[in-house]
Order: C-alpha cells, then sequence, then structure tokens
C-alpha cells in the first residue's frame, strides 16, 4: 500500500530525525538516492549533461548534492541557480568541488534546452501557487528542450499537500520523493506532474493513519470475497437494482452486468427496464412494484439512468428506508434527500462524478476538479455517508466516525478511456455487490474502483465500452484471486 503524509507530519519526522544524525547527514541520504534514480534514467552518467534548477530551500541543497555525485561519475553538470544569494552553501561548494559549474543567468536558458537531464529542485514541499515569472521560463525551457525532468520530492509549483495547481507548475517524468509519499503525488491535477514515482526512505518514523493512502494488488486481493464450501447465494450476497427507465434501459443492463460480474450470488431488478435485462441477463431476478416488495436484499443499488419522476422519487425514497447498505448514484443522486441519507443506520456510499458533486456541494465544478481532497472529504462529511468522487483519480472518503474516516482511498488504476457512456453504471453495480457480499462502504468502493480500473486498462490504449468493461471483470477477478 502506499501512504501520504501531510507536509507537517512529515517535517515533524524530519526534525525528530535530523536531532539524532549529525549534521547534513539526513541531506545526504536524500541526495544519495536522488542521484542513483537520476543515474538509472540516463543512459550513461559519463559525458551526460546535466542541469540542475536550484531554489532557495532543502530541495535546492538535494539538487545540488546529487550533482555533485553525478559530476564526480564523470557528467557535465551545470546549476542555474534561482536566487544565488540564498542557495545552499554546502550543496554548492560540494558540486563546484566535484567540477560542476553555475550557468550565468544569460547561459541559463541554454544550458537548460541543451540538457540531457534536468533536476528540478526549485520549490519544496512547503511551496504555495504556481513557479514565478523566471521558473516558469526555465520549467517551459526544460520541456521544450527535450531533456528528462526529475523534480525533487514533487514538482515544482504544486501543492504537495491537496494536489491542487494554482499555476505555472513543472511537469516531470519521474519525482523522487523522500520518506514518505505526500497526498499531492498521488491526486490529480498535481499527479499528472509528477511522472513515474519513486521513492526513497530515508529513516522517518510516521504515524499510522496516514491523510491517503493507495491500495496495491495485494491489499485488494486480501479484500476480495470468496465463496466458501457451505456458501448459497444469500450468504455470497444478494444485490438489488433500481435503475433504468422508458428512456435508459441500457443504465439498468449496465448496472445489473456490473452486479453479476461482481460476484454477487444473485441479483434482483426492480424497475420498468425489466424486459431488457431479462433479454440480456435470464438469471436476474426481476420485480415489477416497489423495491421493497421485490425479496430479500443485502444492499441495493440505485440511480442510473433512473430519471426524475414520481416514480422514480418514490422508488428513491424506498430504497433509503430500507435497513441494508445502499448505494446512490447519477440520477438518485439529484433526488435524494440530505436529510434522509444523514438519518440512516445502514452504510450509504455516494458515487457522484465533478459535476454531480459540484451540485450536491453548492460550489462550481471547477472548484471540485482543483481541489479534489477537499471535494470528497466535504461530501463525506455533508451527508454522513462514504463519498466515492469518479474521476481522473477516483477517491473515497469514509463516512465520519467510521473506520478509516481520516485516510481518504486514492485509485490508482483508473484510465482517461473510462470517460465513456455507461461506464459509471457497470461500477455502480459491482461496488453493489461488494457491499452485499459484507464489504464495508470504503472498502467496496475501494476494492470496486480498482477492479473497474483493471477491466478497462484490458483493451489497452484504445477505445473501450461500457459493456466491455463488464465482460473484463471476470478475468480481472480472476487474476487478482489467482
Amino acid at each position: 500500500m502506499r501512504t501520504a503524509y501531510s507536509v507537517e507530519t512529515v517535517r515533524a519526522a524530519e526534525r525528530a530525525l535530523m536531532a539524532q544524525l549529525p549534521h547534513g547527514a539526513l541531506m545526504q541520504r536524500a541526495a544519495a538516492g536522488l542521484a542513483a534514480a537520476c543515474a538509472g534514467l540516463l543512459r550513461r552518467v559519463y559525458g551526460a549533461r546535466i542541469a540542475l534548477l536550484v531554489g532557495s530551500g532543502d530541495n535546492g541543497g538535494d539538487a545540488l548534492f546529487a550533482g555533485a555525485r553525478l559530476a564526480r561519475r564523470g557528467a557535465g553538470v551545470t546549476a542555474v541557480l534561482l536566487n544565488p544569494e540564498r542557495a545552499h552553501s554546502e550543496g554548492l561548494a560540494a558540486l563546484l568541488a566535484a567540477g560542476g559549474r553555475v550557468s550565468s543567468a544569460e547561459a541559463a536558458d541554454r544550458a537548460v534546452r541543451s540538457a540531457d537531464l534536468v533536476i528540478d529542485g526549485i520549490v519544496g514541499i512547503g511551496g504555495k501557487g504556481g513557479l514565478r515569472p523566471d521558473a516558469a521560463q526555465l520549467a517551459r525551457a526544460a520541456s521544450d528542450g527535450g531533456a528528462v525532468i526529475v523534480s525533487v520530492d514533487l514538482p515544482s509549483g504544486v501543492d504537495a499537500d491537496t494536489g491542487e495547481v494554482r499555476g505555472t507548475a513543472v511537469r516531470a517524468d519521474a519525482t523522487v520523493t523522500f520518506g514518505s509519499y505526500k497526498p499531492g503525488l498521488l491526486i490529480d491535477p498535481a499527479r499528472e506532474h509528477a511522472g513515474a514515482l519513486r521513492l526513497v526512505g530515508i529513516g522517518l518514523e510516521l504515524p499510522t493513519r496516514p491523510e491517503a493512502e493507495a491500495l496495491q494488488h495485494a491489499d485488494v486481493a486480501a479484500l476480495l470475497p470468496r465463496p466458501e464450501a457451505e456458501s448459497d447465494k444469500y450468504r455470497r450476497g444478494v444485490v438489488g437494482v433500481v435503475a433504468g427507465s422508458a428512456r435508459y434501459p441500457g443504465a439498468a443492463v449496465l448496472a445489473v452486468a456490473g452486479a453479476l460480474h461482481g460476484g454477487a450470488g444473485a441479483v434482483r431488478y426492480a424497475g420498468p427496464a425489466a424486459d431488457a435485462v431479462i433479454a440480456r441477463f435470464p438469471e436476474t431476478l426481476v420485480s415489477s412494484g416497489p423495491p421493497s416488495k421485490a425479496g430479500r436484499v443485502q444492499a441495493w443499488v440505485v440511480g442510473p439512468g433512473l430519471g426524475d419522476g414520481t416514480d422514480a422519487r418514490q422508488a428513491l425514497e424506498d430504497v433509503l428506508a430500507s435497513d441494508v447498505p445502499v448505494l446512490v448514484d447519477a440520477d438518485g443522486l439529484r433526488l435524494m434527500s440530505p436529510d434522509a441519507v444523514r438519518a440512516r443506520t445502514a452504510e450509504t456510499v455516494l458515487t457522484p462524478h465533478a459535476g454531480e458533486a459540484a451540485a450536491l456541494l453548492g460550489v462550481a465544478r471547477e472548484r471540485v476538479e482543483s481541489g479534489r481532497l477537499a471535494a470528497v472529504r466535504a461530501l463525506a462529511e455533508r451527508f454522513g455517508a462514504t463519498a466515492l468522487l469518479k474521476g481522473s483519480t477516483t477517491l473515497i472518503a469514509a463516512a465520519p466516525g467510521s473506520r478509516g474516516h481520516h485516510t481518504v482511498r486514492v485509485n490508482p488504476t483508473g484510465t482517461p478511456w473510462l470517460a465513456t457512456a455507461g461506464s459509471g453504471d457497470v461500477l455502480s453495480g459491482l461496488t453493489g455487490s461488494l457491499l452485499a457480499a459484507g464489504l464495508s462502504g470504503r472498502d467496496a468502493a475501494s476494492v470496486g474502483a480498482y477492479l473497474h480500473g483493471l477491466a478497462a486498462r484490458k483493451s489497452g490504449e484504445a477505445p473501450l465500452t461500457a459493456v466491455g468493461v463488464a465482460e473484463e471483470l471476470r478475468g480481472v477477478w480472476r487474476g487478482m484471486a489467482g
């Protein structure tokens, strides 16, 4: 599992460790890891042209000491000092002693454009807002020159705690981070700037409760529900689906597809698209009455393609009045009463995309997209529910007071190809089946998003359909459980 900690937490751990180490030892550990990572990205170190973009903080010192190590291996290393009077003096002395040099202001642009590799040490983890004009110009020169760009700890210009990008920021090919991941390295839009991530351990002792975490393959495999010898359909989980309408029968079919391919022992469908559902999935148990009369279920999925008529509202109210976990998506999010959600004793999972989240929070969509971490936490807090915020990085925040509420989960398997009609309906059915199997809202949402992303990746870098995603789920599940 990848865990990410706030700047304040990381700095406190660094101070505690530095108090136990000789002067400069911690920076030397970071510089050694940075230099090794840079060497691995070059075809060869000897004769390589390396430019250092050096700010006034510790990141600049890390870059200078790493540059000195690379210079001793035969690289031609040039430092561009953005604030020469405040450059790390010991790091600068080490670079010069190793044969590196400092560029004049006039030659800085040329040094960066002609480099094979650029080390971005402009701003540290405490930086806020975008780059200043002189730094922004150098960042553009690095990109235009075609060099491999490696950021120190995080790309300069992004917010380490939130993942926000409030101006020009470095776009790195790789980021070498020290001691711990930072939330901004895992969450868009900052994640897009980070490139490949490499964590260098420097001996920090960190608390057990991170700000964010990203499940990995083994974590998800351990959470997958598996039938046992005595399992029947109810022990495996029966999920009810209230979705679709005369106008959108396909939403019902896709939600049922996600549920059936997500391990449910059975799926009950209650709604007006029963004929379309049965034609595609004859194993579905259909009902024409209200959801509460459909039969026993362990969880409900409500909302995809439901419409906004009286019948839709009544069906939603019926489901929310139940005493089993409920996942609300799409039209259900627009129709639900916040008071009805907050009053529920069983778990509720909300799965909005950015536009729906903005409407629920009463803010502009751009605010949600630029501040995804704050938005998903606000959703969970406002509705007393687990919130899954769909998007370029899907985030999951648990309901207040529940296990893991402090730590937001980040799904690492998403792909832009999932931005296709109906894929969210499949995710809803899949996650609903995991709720019915007994997973908590947080775990069901996390595992559902992970499997959904893996299924989409099966198509490679090519267009996909929601049906295709659903059909890939069995193979993904088999690969996870094998």
